[in-house]
């Protein structure tokens, strides 16, 4: 997947969106956040009631993969890109006191926003760590799954991010996520837009490449699906409508070794 876009002014357009959802989460954006998404997405309403307030309202995710983790008490889970903590909240109630959560993000406003919501609601298994998703800041082989929510599309390299995944998962380990992919190939005129980058279309790889990508990390693709989700922009939507811009789930399971 040839990287096309300006990185740093990338990182800069993410880093200032997400710095605005995590703060102003009324605000109007791209996409829809918050809770009603997050239940149309298929989270389920009981266990979302128990996650921080302040986390569901900037939830900006593409759809639910938590059916497909199945995540068992006592694991230990990765967020990539978890934002304000939506995702590694809501993990956190599923593994419980003996699992362990470690949510990773660059934007410093999500990153005070988690700390502050998971030390409120006394989540002593929740970690928040600053760093990129291709560059994980944990050992080889510790990890049970790995969960992304509408993150890794933006991010340029995307290989990176599946084999940072892979490193960081035991043998037989999971890869649960959701994520924005695309029918056809995207433009150069929109792959090299950072404006639609940082709005989860620029990014969106090709679902044929997507896939391979994963496959050549070391996983085997056990589940996907395509989910509804729709875009609120006039230009995210046109985008959407003309390329075939997609949510999809997965699960890939890490290749025993």
């Amino acid at each position: 997947m040839t990287i096309l876009v300006n990185t740093e002014e990338l990182e800069a357009k993410v880093k200032d969106m997400y710095r605005h959802v995590a703060q102003q989460p009324q605000d109007r954006f791209h996409f829809e956040l918050g809770a009603p998404v997050a239940l149309r997405a298929g989270y389920d309403a009981d266990r979302l009631a128990d996650v921080p307030a302040g986390a569901v309202e900037s939830f900006a995710g593409v759809g639910h993969f938590f059916d497909l983790a199945d995540l068992q008490a006592g694991e230990t889970v990765v967020d990539l890109g978890s934002g304000s903590g939506m995702d590694a909240f809501y993990a956190a109630g599923l593994v419980g006191p003996t699992g362990h959560v470690y949510g990773v993000d660059f934007t410093q406003e999500q990153l005070d926003k988690a700390r502050r919501l998971a030390t409120e609601a006394g989540l002593e298994q929740v970690e928040f760590r600053e760093a990129r998703i291709e560059t994980l800041p944990l050992p080889d082989a510790v990890v049970d799954c790995v969960i992304s929510n509408g993150v890794i599309n933006l991010c340029p390299d995307k290989n990176a991010v599946f084999a940072e995944a892979a490193r960081v998962l035991k043998p037989g380990g999971r890869l649960a996520i959701a994520d924005i992919i695309s029918e056809q190939p995207l433009t150069d005129a929109i792959v090299c837009n950072a404006d639609l980058w940082a709005s989860c279309i620029g990014g969106a790889a090709q679902q044929e490449l997507y896939l391979q990508a994963i496959e050549s990390a070391g996983f085997t693709i056990a589940a996907h699906r395509l989910n509804p989700y729709e875009f609120i922009s006039d230009q995210a939507r046109n985008a959407s409508a003309k390329y075939g811009v997609k949510s999809i789930s997965l699960l890939a399971i890490k290749t025993e070794r």
